[in-house]
């Protein structure tokens, strides 16, 4: 399934997703030019939970192994499926969410939820030497919001079984809640090993952080203002 649009228009600009999508293809388009240098500039700006946990084994100071790649992660990614996909999801899902929780708190809710998905994934595997990279955990939290805001929403989604091929409209609920259960199961199976190429366990921990903070952060309406389903 390959999400296309949803149906709820966005009453305002949403300028901090159209920034993220812009500075998220920035990064990118810049690794696309490092050539052999790109997997020393995705380990030294990735997250690598070995290196969290054990800085002096690296032979790194605390800022440049702990903290910096904590938001600097959330800006890379590993190819061209992995960029469209991230952005394509940012582009459907976030200019609602920003719309209902305002600009600058938009801001602060996608970092923390970046943040959060970072943390879930090296705690699950702290010992992996693997780079945690990709924006996906943060949008997984704007996705958590959305499916709490708009559940009845509606989304446009291209269908695939085999030579099938049709468009239809999907309940966020469901399309949301899907994606959700998919990670989960997944996220579950990977935990004899080091997830694979996958960092299930920060899209499961964005998800979640979005869900829990998005309905603390969503700017009062005036009376007879609209509803949102």
């Amino acid at each position: 399934m390959i999400p296309l649009r949803d149906t709820i228009p966005s009453r305002s600009v949403p300028v901090i997703n159209y920034a993220l999508i812009v500075v998220n293809s920035l990064v990118f388009f810049y690794e696309l030019t490092l050539g052999a240098d790109l997997q020393y500039f995705i380990s030294r700006y990735g997250i690598v939970p070995a290196r969290f946990f054990h800085p002096q084994l690296f032979g790194e100071d605390l800022l440049g192994a702990v903290v910096l790649p904590m938001v600097t992660f959330m800006f890379l990614h590993g190819g061209w499926f992995h960029f469209i996909g991230n952005m394509l999801y940012l582009w459907i899902f976030g200019d609602n969410v920003e719309d209902r929780i305002g600009h600058f708190r938009y801001l602060i809710f996608y970092f923390l939820c970046g943040l959060v998905s970072g943390l879930s994934q090296l705690f699950i595997y702290p010992s992996s030497q693997l780079p945690i990279v990709g924006a996906s955990g943060a949008i997984a939290g704007v996705m958590g919001g959305y499916l709490l805001l708009y559940p009845f929403a509606r989304v446009v989604t291209l269908f695939f079984f085999f030579f099938f091929v049709q468009i239809v409209e999907i309940p966020a609920l469901f399309f949301l809640g899907f994606w959700f259960v998919f990670q989960f199961l997944s996220g579950s199976l990977s935990l004899a090993g080091e997830g694979g190429g996958v960092a299930w366990w920060a899209h499961i921990g964005g998800f979640v952080c979005g869900a829990l903070l998005v309905f603390p952060l969503v700017k009062k309406r005036k009376r007879g203002g609209r509803r949102y389903g």
